[in-house]
Parts: structure tokens; C-alpha cells; sequence
């Protein structure tokens, strides 16, 4: 199936990648070596609505559709995949706050995510529960008229940078999926500590946290839709979430496949450019093919969440997040063979897509629940 991109959306592409080549690429060395989260960067990038795009426009959003998100999402990466990330993931959490929470929540919350003023975070990953969301061990106990919580959360994206996370926590401890519930938890709130994690392999730009709860009280109306409908509620948004990995990881392997055109039309071996020999040239194309084929994977997928059919969508988005970044990681190593020696130093940026493209088989669901997911489908 062949997607053709409206005007539209070639406008976005090209006002992104205008963007991240001036914005971006000039200091994502710098950014990564000192592990520095991009805040003005991200003020500028909502200023022209690259952040949090699925926010609607009466809070202050741009109101894109799937495919543009996916596209600003691409072109994020393709820049930087640390500054990229750091940009692209300020308003995790908003597609909960949109679709279920109460309006007070999107007056108070969305427009300043949306303008840049703040970031926000999803907690859910804990120490001993990444893949099985069902077994967190979070839990928000009722006091009157406010909800107590407690627990580790781990891996949070933003954990020490959001000024409001999502926190899923379990309300019913004993039910299984069945008892999560979603609540809003400012993140000046007491009883709320973080620590950053800063021993990344790759993203380094990204902000990540872990984040402990003790004691923290937050009022009732702080729920998130229905009380022990969290995991129903938070389904709704995995094949989004996976169709946005899935971009990060074309956006990567495309800016490792430029690095490498670049280094191979500039470097010469034995009296000729080695972009000239066959065996270059290959690899080039197997890449190029692959990039190929992994966005328009990741497109279709786009298409799929965006006209809503749920058992489709996440097929298409685990097939897209299994393949996209499985090959971005492929892409990469192979453009540090182009380079060569030189690939394996920082002084060209393919060592950098190489690292960041690696966390794309991991996070929203390893390569290995994508199979599962697949299996399922088929």
C-alpha cells in the first residue's frame, strides 16, 4: 500500500529539517558528551509546534494527525536522536490528559506543554515491571478526599525536568490489569523525589529518571478517567506510542545512511572516492532500501491509528516498531563500516546514531512482545 504525503505534510518535513539542521545538529555533539537536556531547544521547537503536535488546537497545540506527528517525530531524530528525543517526548502523558481527562486538566496543563513552558512524563516502568504493565506494585490508597501514593517508578522520560507527570498506579491491588487507575501528579508535589540517570548508552540529551513516591497526596479529581480503567485506558495509546518509536528509529537510521553518503563521496582510497567501489555502493543501497521500507511501514501504521480500526493499528505499529528499529540499528552499524576507522571515534556522528538507534528495540515494547503482539494478530 503506498501513502502519498499531502502538501501538507511536505511543508512539516521540510520546516522540521529546517530546524533540526539549524537548531540541532550544530550542537548534538555537545549535548551529547555533556549529557545536557536542550531546554531553550525545546522552547524554540514549540514555538513552531514540534512539541507535543497531538495536542488540540484549542489548548494551544498544532492538532496534527497521526502521520504529521510521525513525520516531526522522524525529522526530530533524523537531526539528533538525543535532542530529538528530549523535544519529542515533552508532552508524554498528554494523549491521556486529551482523550480522558477532565477539562480543568487540559486548561491547566496542556497549553503550557504545548507553548514549551513545561515538559510533562508517564509514569509507568518500575524496577521490577517494564514489559508487564499488569504487575506494578505502585499504590494509590483513598484518605477522605484525597488519593495517597507509593512506589518506584523507573525509566521515566522527563522525570526531573516535568512539571506534572501521569503516574499509573493500582487502586485494586489483587485485580490484575484490572485494578490500574491513571492519576495526575504534580511534580512539585511533597513526597515526590527524583534521581537522574545520567549512564546512558545513547540519547544522553534525553532526560531520564527514576522517581519515588512516598506519601504523596493528591486530590480525588486528580483521577484519569474511571478509577481501575488505567490499563484500558492506557491500551488506547500503545500502538501510537510504538508508531512514534518506530519513526525515532527512521529518523535515526536515516541521518546514520546521510552521515555515510557524506563520508563516502568525501573519503578516498587508492586514486578514487570509495562511494566508487562496488562493495560501498551496496551497502548504500541495502540501507537506503531498508530506510525505505521502514517508513513506509511506519507510515501505513501512522494511517492505521489515525483511522482508528484498534486490532489493525497494532499490528501495523508492532510491525513497524519491530522492523524500523531492528534495521535503524543495522543502518547505523553499517554506516560506521563505511566510515571505517574513523566511524568508531566521535568525531563524526555515526558512533551517536549507532548508540541512540539501540533504544529504540527497547523501549515501548522490546522486539521480542512486538513478535508476540504480531504472533497474535496474524
Amino acid at each position: 500500500m503506498a501513502f502519498q504525503l499531502s502538501d501538507e505534510h511536505r511543508a512539516i518535513r521540510k520546516a522540521v529539517r529546517e530546524f533540526g539542521e539549524k537548531e540541532m545538529e550544530p550542537v548534538a555533539k555537545e549535548h551529547d558528551e555533556n549529557k545536557e537536556y536542550p531546554e531553550e531547544i525545546r522552547r524554540k521547537a514549540a514555538e513552531a509546534d514540534f512539541v507535543a503536535p497531538n495536542i488540540p488546537v484549542e489548548y494551544g497545540g498544532a492538532g496534527m494527525d497521526s502521520l504529521s506527528s510521525s513525520i516531526v517525530t522522524e525529522e526530530l531524530w533524523r537531526a539528533d536522536p538525543g535532542i530529538g528525543s528530549a523535544v519529542g517526548s515533552a508532552g508524554f502523558g498528554t494523549n491521556m490528559i486529551v482523550k480522558y481527562g477532565d477539562d480543568w486538566m487540559k486548561e491547566e496543563y496542556l497549553p503550557p506543554i504545548a507553548n514549551g513552558e513545561s515538559a510533562s512524563c508517564s509514569m509507568i516502568s518500575e524496577p521490577a515491571h517494564g514489559s508487564n504493565v499488569a504487575g506494578i506494585e505502585t499504590r494509590a490508597e483513598k484518605d477522605g478526599d484525597e488519593w495517597v501514593i507509593n512506589g518506584n517508578k523507573m525509566w521515566i522520560t522527563n522525570g526531573t525536568v516535568a512539571d506534572v507527570g501521569v503516574a499509573m498506579t493500582k487502586t485494586t491491588p489483587d485485580a490484575g490489569h484490572k485494578g490500574i487507575t491513571a492519576i495526575l501528579v504534580p511534580m512539585d508535589t511533597e513526597g515526590v523525589e527524583t534521581e537522574k540517570i545520567d549512564n546512558k548508552l545513547g540519547i544522553r540529551a534525553s532526560d531520564l529518571a527514576e522517581v519515588i513516591l512516598d506519601d504523596v497526596r493528591v486530590p480525588e479529581d486528580n483521577v484519569i478517567g474511571e478509577v481501575d480503567k488505567g490499563f484500558y485506558q492506557l491500551m488506547d495509546f500503545f500502538a501510537s506510542g510504538r508508531t512514534s518509536v518506530a519513526a525515532q528509529a527512521v529518523g535515526a537510521a536515516q541521518g546514520a545512511l546521510d552521515a555515510a553518503l557524506e563520508y563516502a563521496d568525501e573519503r578516498e582510497q587508492f586514486g578514487q572516492k570509495i562511494n566508487e567501489f562496488q562493495a560501498i555502493q551496496h551497502k548504500l543501497a541495502e540501507m537506503a532500501t531498508n530506510v525505505e521500507a521502514a517508513r513506509s511501514l511506519t507510515y501505513r501504521a501512522a494511517s492505521t491509528v489515525e483511522e482508528g480500526d484498534d486490532q489493525l493499528a497494532a499490528k501495523f505499529a508492532s510491525m513497524a516498531k519491530l522492523f524500523a528499529s531492528e534495521h535503524a540499528v543495522d543502518v547505523a552499524d553499517e554506516a560506521i563500516q563505511v566510515h571505517g576507522g574513523a566511524g568508531y571515534v566521535t568525531d563524526h556522528p555515526v558512533e551517536r546514531y549507532y548508540r541512540d538507534a539501540r533504544i529504540t528495540k527497547i523501549y515501548e515494547g522490546t522486539s521480542e512482545i512486538q513478535k508476540n503482539i504480531i504472533a497474535d494478530r496474524l
